[in-house]
């Protein structure tokens, strides 16, 4: 029940084991009295003469659907797993009060204080924050605390059975064996050039397949969309932008580029005063202005002994590594300048910009085309959205629209919620052409913001209903789905056939590929079906081979086993399988669990 509440929170409540936070009852106000479980009368099942209630499924059903858990064509077949799911949780509830556990008050208050999900910026609960995320899935306060009492109680079950399960020491030896384990043998994968000749086709055949796998040739629930795209970057598109504009913003972008800096740092305090500081730095700008390279007076001059002998070199910096200071000195340089002094913490600096991470003019000049005519447009385009707004609401069609905002009204073809294209796909375009407004009422949608930039209306032309698709339409996949599993028997057949010869003694002529001393996990160019039966086929006795097949959908595979041998041990391998098989018996026991309570419930759908 609590995925739901993870979904919309981001694992906020992930970590909590046995269930979620929950505030004391104190706390809930009227709250309480709303929406409990089981006040409806309307029964689908009985557990133990307690009744599941149609209001119980649709609530847990909704709660799946509001958190898209479930696609929303699949809600009727969600009713029945939910049922069969609050029958297995209420037959562990059973068990667990008829073993004398229950779950306390305070166990419960004590969880909410513990946990940062519903706490504020200053760690406090917060009640609003609380409620707002159990009602965002369809929980109300009261409600949560029963069904967080019973995950309580059953994870005391699981967590108990779970304990009293073990793994001895020679069975985790064991696995350790077989995970070590490697194994030689040959394979070779049959085609259908492998067949006497080639399988055919009945029409009685297609006819058969057609009418056992009628889902599989379902047209889905289709509209025909009429859809109006406003584009700013359409608009911006024959916009004229000037060479010198294109310049202005091309230099713009180095105020805030990445640059290499060098520095020469002259200090003060204990040993210079600030005087002589600033002297010592003058002398230094006149040394500049003789020619003097940066580098070589870094290396004479500056107090910066780890960057000295490397000419001052800072490195790449960006902003906000150094101080206000020296970052604005820094970035109002062009590349080659040297700044004015400029006082830190530290001292005096004379900077130097030796290199600007910016692409060059030509690279960059479409892209600064697009920028500025989109920005010569945007409050054209704004208006442009504000009145698409406007005049969508009230249209009784699209045409009228477009006409006045000088759009294009285009159209689709027949398209479903999934495997629409283009602009159709994006998020929310569908959901829209499905929603009851627009397809129910026949109205144009609301405007939908597919980015900063575009705005897209649509109004549904046409619509049909899910139906099967006819023979004749589908005759051409019926015919390879039907040739497909022909081919699949038959090859199985003459595997089996083949198998048989081998292991007579016969000689075939066969291609194989060898795969010698390969592991469980270390064969990448194995195929999975053909590595998996390899490892359940028999030791075969010395000097011999065992022979199998392997089926992976449409590939049927002859195997050679050879020899078995023993590989180097991966220890944290070995306790990940180990660990694996724990969780694997500790699963069946609950289980087993399960079954049992199921066998002996006294259980009653309606």
């Amino acid at each position: 029940m609590l995925q739901s509440i993870r979904d919309r929170s981001q694992s906020w409540i992930a970590k909590i084991i046995i269930g979620a936070v929950i505030v004391t009852m104190a706390l809930f106000g009227v709250e309480s009295l709303i929406g409990l479980f089981g006040q409806s009368g309307d029964e689908v099942a009985t557990v133990n003469g307690e009744p599941i209630n149609r209001q119980q499924v649709e609530l847990n059903v909704q709660r799946a659907m509001r958190s898209n858990q479930v696609p929303a064509d699949q809600e009727r077949a969600l009713r029945g797993e939910v049922l069969e799911g609050l029958i297995s949780d209420r037959l562990m509830i059973d068990y667990a009060k008829n073993g004398g556990l229950a779950v306390s008050d305070n166990q419960l208050d004590q969880l909410i204080v513990s946990r940062p999900e519903f706490q504020n910026a200053d760690g406090q609960f917060d009640q609003e924050l609380f409620r707002s995320r159990l009602s965002s899935v369809g929980y109300t306060p009261l409600s949560f605390r029963e069904q967080l009492s019973r995950d309580v109680m059953r994870g005391h079950i699981q967590q108990g059975l779970i304990a009293s399960d073990f793994t001895l020491p020679g069975e985790r030896e064991r696995l350790a064996e077989l995970q070590r384990q490697t194994r030689s043998f040959r394979y070779h994968r049959l085609t259908e050039a492998d067949l006497e000749a080639p399988v055919e086709v009945s029409q009685a055949e297609m006819t058969a397949y057609y009418n056992e796998h009628q889902q599989e040739f379902l047209r889905p629930e289709q509209v025909k969309l009429g859809y109006i795209v406003l584009d700013q970057e359409a608009m911006a598109a024959d916009i004229e932008v000037s060479e010198e504009d294109l310049r202005e913003a091309w230099e713009a972008q180095a105020e805030n580029a990445d640059r290499q800096i060098s520095h020469i740092m002259v200090t003060f305090g204990d040993e210079r005063s600030r005087d002589e500081a600033e002297a010592r730095i003058e002398a230094i700008k006149a040394r500049l202005a003789d020619g003097d390279a940066f580098d070589d007076l870094a290396a004479e001059f500056s107090d910066d002994t780890s960057t000295s002998d490397d000419g001052g070199d800072l490195g790449v910096i960006t902003r906000g590594i150094f101080g206000e200071a020296f970052e604005e000195a820094a970035f109002a340089l062009d590349e080659g300048q040297v700044s004015e002094a400029v006082e830190t913490d530290n001292g005096l600096h004379l900077i130097k910009v030796t290199e600007i991470d910016r692409a060059d003019f030509a690279s960059e000049r479409d892209r600064l085309r697009d920028q500025l005519a989109q920005a010569q447009v945007r409050d054209a385009f704004n208006d442009k959205a504000q009145q698409l707004i406007d005049e969508s609401f009230a249209a009784d069609d699209l045409q009228s629209v477009a006409d006045d905002l000088g759009l294009e009204r285009q159209t689709s073809d027949w398209v479903g919620r999934e495997g629409a294209e283009g602009v159709l796909a994006e998020p929310g375009v569908m959901d829209q052409a499905f929603s009851d407004e627009v397809l129910g009422e026949g109205f144009n949608s609301e405007v939908i913001e597919l980015d900063g930039s575009r705005r897209l209306v649509l109004r549904v032309l046409d619509h049909r209903d899910a139906a099967t698709l006819p023979l004749e339409q589908v005759k051409d996949q019926v015919e390879a789905a039907v040739r497909q599993a022909k081919t699949r028997d038959a090859l199985i057949e003459l595997a089996e056939e083949r198998v048989s010869q081998l292991q007579g003694g016969q000689s075939l002529d066969i291609d194989w590929q060898r795969a010698d001393n390969i592991s469980r996990q270390d064969a990448p160019s194995v195929p999975d079906a053909v590595l998996t039966t390899a490892f359940k086929l028999p030791h075969p006795e010395e000097g011999q081979v065992v022979y199998g097949r392997a089926v992976d959908g449409a590939d049927v595979s002859l195997i050679a086993l050879e020899s078995i041998g023993q590989g180097e041990g991966n220890q944290q391998m070995e306790q990940f399988v180990a660990s694996m098989a724990e969780r694997l018996r500790a699963q069946a026991v609950l289980d087993g669990l399960l079954t049992h309570l199921r066998d002996t419930g006294e259980i009653e759908r309606y």
